[in-house]
C-alpha cells in the first residue's frame, strides 16, 4: 500500500448527513460527500493486512485495497476502472449497500473500518462528473439474442454484460419504467432515480433494448420469447410479501409496505395518485411491523409525509449493542443498528407479536399486541412464548406490513419450472440454468430476498453462464 502506516496516523472519517430537521422536508438524497483531499487521506487508511477480508465480505468481490490505494495517490480514473471491473453499478451500491465489506475490514476489529462505501461512491460519482463513464460497445456481434425478464439490479447487470459480449439483448419490464426495486421500492432519499436513467442511456448506446409495460406471462406469452430468442434470463424479484393473518387484517388502513413505498416513489416522479387509492401517513399514528430495511424505508417515508407518530415493532429480541468480534469477525454480525430513517423520529419495540386489529366502520383504529420471549424449544430450535400480562393496545391510523418476502410470484412466467423448497426458481450458481434448457434464473427470483449487491453479482455470473452456453466459452468475468 502507498501509506503502510496510514491506519495509525489518520483518524477515520465518513460522509455525514444533512441535519434531520432539514432532510425530512423533502425526498432528496441527504449525504454530504467528503472533499477529495479527505477521501485521499481515508484511502490511505487501508492497511497492508495480508489477507483482504473485505473481498470476502463483498458479494461482487470488489478489489477494494487497489482502488483505495489509487484514490490515496489521486489516480481516480484508474480507481474507476478497477471499481467497474467487478461492479456494473457502484453508484447504486455506494448508496444503498449495507457495506458487509466494512464489517469484514481488518480495522473493524477496533471499530475503525476504512470508509469503503463512501470512497466507492465518490469514485463513481467523480467518474460521471468527469465524463469518464462512456458506453462500452462490443467490437463484434454474435448474432445471438437474449431476453432478460426483469429490470432490477440483477436484470440490468445481466443485460449489460451480455450486450458487451456482443449479444442482442432485450429487457422486458412489466412496469411502466425501468429499474425494478431500484425504481419503485427504494425511496428517493436513499437513491435518486436519475442515477438509473443515466445508466439506461449508457446501456442503450451499448445496444440494450428496453421494453417497459411488457408483462411476460400476461400480455407477452412466454412461448413467444422462447421462439424468438436464443436464451431467456429470468431476473424478476421476490414479490410475494409475507402476510399477517390475524383478525382485522382486512380493515382499511392495513397495507403491505411495498404498496406504500411504490406510491410515494411514483409521487416523487410526478405521477398522480387518485385520492381514493392513496396510502398516506399524514397526521396518522403509523405502526411499521418489521425491523428490516423495508421497514426502515417506511419509517423515513412516513416521517416525510407528516405522520403524527411512527412506531416500529419487531418480533425478534433486541440485538446486542456490540457483537463479540472474536466469534463473528469477519462475517456480518448481529448487532443493534440504527438507520438514518430511524434517527429521524421513531419508537422501536422488540419481542412484539401483533394479535389483531380493530376499528369502527371498516377503518383501522387500534393494534392489539403482546410481548413475547424466545426460548430454546424441541431440537434446539427457537420457540416463541407469549408473556402473561404483556397484552397492550396501540392507536393506529396506518399499519405497514414489512415482514419480508417469501418467494417470486407463482404465475405463468415460471409455470413448469422446478422450484426449490422456498418456492424460488431452482438453479445453481454455476450454470444458472433452470429445469428448462435455454432458460436461466438469477437474483432474488433464484436466491430469495437479498441485497442489491447480491443481485448484481448474480446478474453478472448469469450473463457469463449464458454467454458460455451460447458460444461454448466466455471471456466475461464472474
Amino acid at each position: 500500500m502507498g501509506k503502510p502506516t496510514g491506519f495509525m496516523e489518520i483518524e477515520p472519517q465518513d460522509r455525514v448527513c444533512v441535519p434531520v430537521e432539514e432532510r425530512i422536508r423533502d425526498f432528496r438524497e441527504f449525504y454530504l460527500p467528503l472533499a477529495d483531499d479527505e477521501l485521499s487521506r481515508q484511502g490511505a487508511r487501508c492497511m497492508d493486512c495480508g489477507i483482504p477480508y473485505c473481498h470476502q465480505g463483498c458479494p461482487v468481490n470488489n478489489i477494494i485495497p487497489d482502488w483505495n490505494d489509487l484514490v490515496f495517490r489521486n489516480k481516480w480514473r484508474q480507481a474507476l476502472d478497477v471499481l467497474h471491473s467487478t461492479n456494473n453499478f457502484p453508484e447504486f451500491t455506494g448508496r444503498i449497500c449495507p457495506a458487509p465489506c466494512e464489517a469484514a475490514c481488518t480495522l473493524n476489529l477496533t471499530e475503525e473500518p476504512v470508509s469503503i462505501k463512501t470512497i466507492e461512491c465518490a469514485i463513481v460519482d467523480r467518474g460521471w462528473e468527469e465524463g469518464w463513464i462512456r458506453p462500452q460497445i462490443a467490437s463484434r456481434k454474435t448474432g445471438k439474442r437474449v431476453a432478460v425478464v426483469g429490470s432490477g439490479p440483477a436484470g440490468l447487470a445481466c443485460a449489460q454484460q451480455l450486450a458487451r459480449a456482443g449479444h442482442g439483448v432485450v429487457v422486458f419490464e412489466k412496469n411502466d419504467r425501468i429499474g425494478g426495486l431500484l425504481r419503485y421500492g427504494i425511496p428517493d432519499f436513499k437513491m435518486e432515480k436519475h442515477l438509473i436513467d443515466r445508466r439506461m442511456a449508457q446501456m442503450q448506446a451499448e445496444g440494450v433494448e428496453f421494453r417497459p409495460n411488457s408483462h411476460v406471462g400476461v400480455n407477452i406469452p412466454v412461448e413467444r420469447l422462447m421462439e424468438r430468442f436464443d436464451a431467456l434470463a429470468l431476473a424478476g424479484g421476490t414479490e410475494t410479501p409475507r402476510d399477517l393473518e390475524v383478525p382485522g387484517r382486512d380493515l382499511e388502513g392495513v397495507h403491505f409496505a411495498m404498496d406504500f413505498l411504490i406510491q410515494q416513489n411514483r409521487r416523487s416522479a410526478g405521477e398522480f395518485i387518485p385520492e381514493s387509492q392513496a396510502i398516506r401517513a399524514d397526521g396518522k399514528h403509523v405502526i411499521v411491523i418489521g425491523g428490516g430495511d423495508t421497514g426502515s424505508d417506511c419509517v423515513g417515508t412516513s416521517v416525510r409525509q407528516g405522520a403524527a407518530s411512527v412506531t416500529q415493532y419487531e418480533i425478534l429480541d433486541k440485538p446486542p449493542l456490540m457483537e463479540d468480534k472474536d466469534l463473528t469477525w469477519p462475517d456480518w454480525p448481529l448487532k443493534l443498528r440504527t438507520s438514518s430513517s430511524q434517527e429521524e423520529g421513531c419508537e422501536r419495540n422488540w419481542s412484539i407479536v401483533t394479535k389483531s386489529f380493530s376499528g369502527a366502520d371498516g377503518h383501522l383504529d387500534v393494534l392489539h399486541g403482546i410481548g413475547v420471549e424466545w426460548q430454546t424449544g424441541a431440537g434446539g430450535r427457537p420457540a416463541l412464548t407469549e408473556i402473561a400480562g404483556a397484552e397492550f393496545q396501540a392507536n393506529a391510523g396506518l399499519v405497514l406490513l414489512a415482514m419480508g418476502f417469501v418467494h417470486p410470484t407463482h404465475d405463468a412466467l415460471i409455470e413448469g419450472l422446478d422450484l426449490d423448497g422456498s418456492g424460488n426458481v431452482k438453479a445453481d450458481t454455476d450454470s444458472y440454468r433452470t429445469s428448462v434448457y435455454d432458460v436461466f434464473a438469477a437474483g432474488d427470483m433464484r436466491r430469495g430476498q437479498s441485497l442489491v449487491v447480491w443481485a448484481i453479482r448474480e446478474g453478472r455470473q448469469c450473463a457469463r453462464a449464458i454467454d458460455e452456453h451460447l458460444m461454448g466459452a466466455s471471456d466475461l468475468p464472474r
